[in-house]
């Protein structure tokens, strides 16, 4: 069963809260959408902060799992956002995550997030450590 399957399966609980659906799953690329909702956002209607950086967390660690050995586990240690745009409520977002480093210890990560239209959203760099 490839990595999207299993996570489709038994999907992870606040990505399911915040509304986070992936498109596809590669050890190489992950990338989903998530719907800016009422509840995620800020004043005025616009996506929050907060959400747009667990988004791209959620998919930084999604990534680092797809390169993991089998019984090793996962844990960001380093974030680090750029805003670039404003994320329209009702809007989609894109977030689309490659590798910038995948070691033995650690693995970085780099997401960009876009609205549906393709306009820059933010880039979210992250190191994830392997356990």
């Amino acid at each position: 069963m490839d990595l999207l399957q299993q996570l489709r399966e038994r999907p992870l609980p606040f990505a399911t809260l915040l509304g986070i659906e992936l498109v596809s799953a590669e050890p190489e690329k992950i990338v989903a959408h998530m719907v800016v909702r009422p509840e995620l956002c800020t004043r005025p209607d616009v996506v929050h902060g907060g959400a747009v950086m667990a988004f791209a967390d959620t998919l930084g660690a999604i990534g680092t799992v797809a390169n993991l050995k089998e019984g090793a586990g996962t844990t960001t240690i380093e974030s680090k956002t750029n805003f670039i745009g404003a994320g329209p409520l009702g809007n989609r977002l894109v977030g689309e995550t490659t590798p910038v480093h995948r070691g033995r210890r650690t693995q970085v990560w780099q997401t960009r997030i876009t609205t549906a239209e393709g306009k820059l959203v933010a880039v979210v760099t992250q190191t994830q450590l392997v356990l």
